[in-house]
């Protein structure tokens, strides 16, 4: 499978496509309307993040409780509902008068059910798509989530300023319940991709193999935690540029297309693994950058340019099938994608704390040279690495 047009043409890749394009409108224009409400309530760059970014935090409970239903689970079914639910919680958060706790018990359960509908969302494409399709088929689906980011961001900051950010999330949650209805007329029925019962035991039991292969676990860290940190740099947008955090979150998308599109199309397969790391250093040294203070302007080119570096995960992505059962697909990419968020959150949360004790500016800077830091000491310990030394 070489091209676009092959991909389209595959059965149930465009119904798949388009909900997913729905929801990641909704998801990004939702995150920002509720983290402009709840910033505007509290002043608080951490709970600001946190409402942004803090649901990722509950993958890690999704990650090791539940994520044996990813390969379990009817996908129509499972990514028809959970559509409906993120539909329902986001109009619960436009209610006037919700307390933060209350805000933040919804996001804690709208994170456990989308721990698992990435682990289905993932499967069911890798499913769909020959073996030769995924990474192409990913870097489409990486395109549209930098498209629809830059969509939802730049609708998100109009209906804020125009409307409101509650009548934001009540569209937010109108485009949930249409990424819904593609699924389920879109989709055909399929049965799971592994028999037995989602359990807590049959998740641990395939979290330890998984986790058991040396490779596997270098290709998981280097997943999660160069790009949670730089996540966490994300997260400060609006405390940075209270009224231009749009902007911001605009070109993270614009760069992160730009570079998806480099990488999963231009780039030949045969040079694709060895730039994992350069893109991951991509990704963290423009933010260095941040300790002067830069205008808006300049801010705005930074983030552009390293978000361009999280084609990195494609690479990383490609190499984590190779190392993997094709039973444990979904799973496999399950955990990743908890991980990852997870991953997020928790640099969001570390963020905006370092924020409150000094700056936005200051934070994301600490964050962007502990991701580099980070790139480097996996580069020098990696098991490949380490194989061609011994040789």
């Amino acid at each position: 499978m070489r091209s676009y047009r092959d991909l389209f043409r595959t059965p149930e890749f465009t119904p798949l496509f388009l909900s997913s394009s729905a929801q990641t409108v909704a998801r990004t224009t939702s995150g920002l309307a509720l983290a402009t409400l709840v910033f505007r309530e509290t002043a608080s760059p951490l709970l600001a993040a946190l409402s942004m970014f803090g649901p990722s935090l509950a993958h890690v409970l999704g990650a090791t409780l539940l994520m044996s239903a990813a390969d379990r689970l009817p996908p129509r079914a499972t990514t028809t509902g959970t559509a409906l639910v993120y539909a329902a919680l986001t109009a619960l958060l436009a209610l006037p008068g919700l307390p933060v706790a209350a805000v933040f018990a919804v996001l804690l359960l709208n994170g456990l059910v989308a721990s698992v509908g990435g682990g289905v969302r993932w499967g069911l494409l890798n499913e769909i798509l020959p073996e030769d399709g995924y990474l192409l088929g990913r870097s489409v689906f990486n395109m549209m989530n930098g498209l629809m980011q830059i969509t939802g961001y730049a609708a998100g900051g109009v209906l804020v300023a125009v409307l409101s950010p509650r009548r934001a999330l009540l569209l937010a949650a109108a485009l949930y319940v249409t990424a819904a209805a593609v699924a389920r007329l879109g989709l055909t029925r399929r049965p799971p991709r592994a028999t037995g019962r989602p359990s807590v035991r049959a998740t641990w039991t395939a979290n330890a193999q998984l986790w058991s292969s040396a490779p596997r676990r270098h290709v998981y860290l280097a997943l999660w935690i160069p790009n949670g940190l730089i996540v966490g740099c994300e997260s400060l947008y609006v405390s940075f540029a209270p009224d231009a955090a749009g902007t911001l979150f605009a070109c993270a998308a614009l760069g992160m297309l730009a570079g998806d599109i480099a990488v999963g199309r231009l780039v030949p397969p045969d040079r694709r693994r060895r730039l994992g790391a350069p893109l991951l250093l991509l990704l963290a040294t423009p933010y260095l950058a941040f300790v002067l203070r830069p205008p808006l302007a300049v801010a705005a080119a930074l983030v552009a340019v390293a978000s361009a570096g999280f084609a990195a995960s494609l690479v990383q992505q490609q190499r984590l099938m190779a190392l993997t059962p094709a039973g444990l697909s979904g799973h496999a990419l399950g955990l990743h994608s908890s991980g990852m968020l997870t991953l997020q959150g928790a640099c969001a949360a570390l963020a905006g704390g370092l924020a409150q004790l000094t700056s936005p500016a200051t934070a994301m800077t600490a964050l962007a040279a502990a991701s580099a830091g980070t790139t480097l000491l996996l580069l020098a310990t990696s098991p490949e690495r380490r194989t061609a030394v011994r040789v």
